[in-house]
C-alpha cells in the first residue's frame, strides 16, 4: 500500500461496511455529502475517510 493512502474501497464495499443499500450510498456520492472521488466513472471511497466522516456525525450528535 502508499505511504499517506489507506484502504480503497467500491461503491459495494462501502455500502456493505456502513450498512446502507447502494443506490444510497450512490446518492450521497453524487449529492457530496459523504467523501468520495469518481475514478472512470466509477464512485471509490476512502477507508480512513469514511471513518473520520462517521466520527464528525457521531461529535455532532453530542
Amino acid at each position: 500500500m502508499m505511504e499517506g493512502f489507506s484502504e480503497i474501497m467500491t461503491l459495494e464495499e462501502t455500502a456493505k461496511y456502513l450498512k446502507i443499500g447502494k443506490s444510497t450510498l450512490y446518492k450521497m456520492a453524487r449529492e457530496d455529502k459523504i467523501p468520495a472521488v469518481k475514478i472512470a466513472n466509477q464512485w471509490r471511497f476512502r477507508k480512513e475517510d469514511i471513518d473520520k466522516w462517521l466520527q464528525e456525525i457521531i461529535k455532532r450528535r453530542k
